[in-house]
């Protein structure tokens, strides 16, 4: 029963993050709920939604923008450094910890998520920032998201807006590579520290892979706002329960 819920799981995630992103909504407490420990939860839940992440950045790799002021590879670098650093803040964060962070960490994801969309034009109309600004909160996302990275995406699309950039392809070209990228950093801090439990990894990569391949195939005939709502009232749900394990 474990490994359905497991399974499943990961076949939402990877179908969800094909049409709208959330997929972490369902693997980490999917995890949590079958009794892995939180913090190994997190790092596993980032494992096996890695290949999807990859294999989005290759689709994209046609659209990769070029930056006004500054080179892509410090960019990149950045955000190496920022999923290098909130890797290791989640390897060195105690459990009871990371137990009490978790439910505020989904609340504040799931209201990003939910916001999202009406929030980087309103930011765009009122701001804009340069390429030290943008490496800056680019390090700072980035960290995020080795620690965690729900609603990560959202964050990076609207740093991008408030950086100039209009492209939503671009756009996505540019935020799947960072997020493939960062994710491949805090994979192998994870796997160094064995914070992986890989036979639930294992089984929900290939099932999360499944899930990505029927999503991009689906997605064109899917409302991308149906699916939106349907993934924020599951991460209101989590929020909901995790509160209550708390």
């Amino acid at each position: 029963m474990t490994f359905i819920l497991l399974i499943a799981a990961a076949f939402g995630a990877g179908l969800m993050n094909s049409v709208a992103g959330g997929g972490t909504f369902l693997t980490f407490p999917a995890l949590v709920f079958a009794g892995v420990p939180s913090v190994m939860a997190n790092a596993t839940s980032t494992v096996a939604v890695f290949p999807g992440a990859l294999a989005s950045a290759w689709a994209y790799r046609k659209d990769f923008p070029r930056l006004e002021g500054l080179r892509t590879r410090t960019i990149l670098l950045v955000s190496l450094a920022g999923g290098i650093c909130g890797a290791l803040l989640l390897i060195f964060t105690p459990e009871h910890t990371f137990n009490a962070l978790v439910p505020w960490l989904l609340l504040a994801a799931t209201l990003l998520f939910a916001g999202g969309k009406r929030l980087t034009p309103w930011l765009r109309s009122r701001l804009h920032i340069g390429p030290a600004a943008l490496c800056g909160l680019q390090f700072l996302i980035a960290l995020y998201g080795g620690y965690f990275g729900g609603a990560m995406g959202i964050m990076m699309l609207a740093l991008f807006g408030l950086f100039g950039l209009t492209d939503i392809n671009a756009m996505n070209a540019l935020k799947t590579l960072l997020a493939g990228l960062l994710n491949a950093v805090a994979v192998v801090c994870f796997v160094a520290a064995g914070q992986v439990a890989w036979t639930p990894a294992l089984v929900m990569l290939v099932s999360a892979v499944a899930g990505g391949y029927a999503g991009a195939h689906i997605a064109r005939k899917m409302n991308p706002d149906h699916v939106r709502a349907v993934i924020i009232m599951i991460g209101l749900v989590m929020t909901a329960l995790f509160f209550a394990r708390a």
